[in-house]
């Protein structure tokens, strides 16, 4: 986001999904998201799901 000079509730408002969804999103305390949204997400930022997903090696 701040590559792109995009805020949070910018970022929010052209996706589509709120700014509390997107700020739990941001800080890695959710356990999915839906493609469509992440989808979405790399459309307004221009980039690919593997710019923004890390693997953590969780519990199996």
């Amino acid at each position: 986001m701040a590559d792109r000079k995009i805020s949070l509730n910018e970022l929010s408002e052209r996706v589509g999904v709120s700014n509390v969804n997107l700020s739990k999103l941001k800080t890695g305390k959710v356990s999915a998201v839906r493609f469509s949204t992440l989808n979405e997400i790399c459309k307004v930022l221009s980039c690919q799901p593997g710019d923004l997903l890390e693997f953590s090696g969780g519990e199996e």
